[in-house]
């Protein structure tokens, strides 16, 4: 894949960096993070979405999540136990730990974060400012009005 280069939009834009960045970096292939542990993203409503990852053996205190600029952050750290009696013999299920990063657009907020057979789900909402949204504009069918001077007529009269 070709790599473009962003370094003269730069210079005639400003506070695009984020976006531009985020660009770059798509078309990089993730070479630090493993594709473990697998993941989806659904749209649950308008303006809600969920993440629910396959975390099999992690339990709540195994876990982290962290929200910070625009990013979220879910760390899987689990303790080592001792083995029980006998030998294992094939080991399917993952047990190593994982550092997830996931980038949440302008105004998306993490509202809740639980664990259910396996898969934990984060739910997200997008809350857009009021000030921010779109609001429609009357156009009104007269022209502009124009204003009577009343300075012109006094300066008549001196």
């Amino acid at each position: 894949m070709r790599h473009v280069d962003f370094s003269p939009l730069y210079r005639s834009t400003v506070g695009f960096d984020r976006l531009f960045n985020l660009l770059d970096s798509m078309g990089q292939p993730e070479q630090s993070s493993p594709a473990y542990p697998p993941y989806n993203i659904e749209r649950t409503g308008e303006n809600a979405y969920r993440i629910s990852m396959a975390i099999a053996g992690f339990g709540e205190s195994d876990l982290e999540i962290e929200a910070k600029e625009n990013t979220l952050l879910v760390k899987g750290n689990q303790k080592k136990t001792e083995e029980g009696e006998g030998e294992m013999l094939f080991r399917g299920i993952a047990s190593r730990n994982f550092e997830r990063r996931f980038q949440l657009a302008d105004h998306v907020e993490v509202r809740q974060a639980h664990l259910e057979n396996g898969l934990l789900h984060i739910d997200l909402v997008r809350e857009i400012p009021e000030a921010m949204k779109a609001r429609k504009i009357e156009i009104s069918a007269q022209g502009p009005k124009q204003i009577e001077g009343k300075a012109g007529k006094d300066k008549k009269a001196s």
